[in-house]
């Protein structure tokens, strides 16, 4: 498997705060929703990475672990 960043992917630094997170996280969703981009591949992956990404961030527990064993 693959090490993803997924601070990176989302744009924010390693000590951004949830709030941080979040936001990132829904400006970059709209970008790629799939709604917003009808038929582009590119997008959609894009939008399920991000989607990824966010679900770890966002839980203190799953963030901890992945800051914990990174890369």
């Amino acid at each position: 498997m693959d090490y993803k960043d997924y601070y990176k992917i989302l744009g924010v630094e390693r000590k951004a705060s949830a709030d941080a997170i979040r936001k990132a996280y829904r400006k970059l969703a709209m970008k790629y929703h799939p709604d917003q981009n009808p038929g582009d591949k590119a997008a959609e992956d894009r939008f399920k990475e991000l989607n990824e990404a966010y679900q770890v961030l966002s839980d203190d527990q799953k963030r901890a672990r992945y800051d914990q064993l990174g890369s």
